[in-house]
């Protein structure tokens, strides 16, 4: 089982099984990676110029938002990941902003509905979904804004 992976524009998704487990969701297929959902983040966020924590500062400077912050894993692709709750829980799910195409209520739990059409039920409330969706969209906005001065 392999222990490193990049976060790309066809990651999805990455779902924690155990600390040191982590299933990530992709356009044409799941596989589970040997590391924490963290570390994850970090190695891509590294690979992209940054550290989970200088991308956060990143966040927190725009946005002035620190808690369950979205954040920008690469600039030039356009990545950016928000977390479904806090990415110090371990529960916390991290969902790719610009592969999402809907989402939808289902009792207490949230569907979402990538652009290829799978779909990953979260037990998690839309509304909280839908505020990790706007947060991010606010973050891809003011980086577009940036990116044009």
């Amino acid at each position: 089982m392999e222990s490193n992976y990049e976060i790309n524009k066809g990651t999805l998704a990455l779902i924690p099984i155990s600390d040191k487990l982590t299933k990530v969701i992709e356009y044409e297929q799941s596989f589970l990676i040997a590391n924490s959902i963290n570390k994850i983040i970090d190695t891509s966020c590294k690979a992209f110029g940054s550290s989970y924590l200088g991308r956060s500062e990143g966040t927190k400077s725009l946005l002035g938002v620190n808690y369950k912050a979205p954040i920008i894993i690469s600039e030039a692709k356009n990545i950016i990941f928000f977390p479904t709750s806090s990415p110090r829980g371990d529960k916390c799910c991290w969902i790719s902003l610009n592969n999402i195409k809907n989402y939808k209520k289902l009792d207490k739990s949230t569907i979402i509905n990538f652009i290829n059409n799978k779909e990953l039920q979260l037990d998690i409330s839309s509304f909280v979904i839908e505020n990790q969706i706007y947060k991010a969209t606010m973050l891809e906005s003011k980086l577009r804004k940036l990116n044009l001065t």
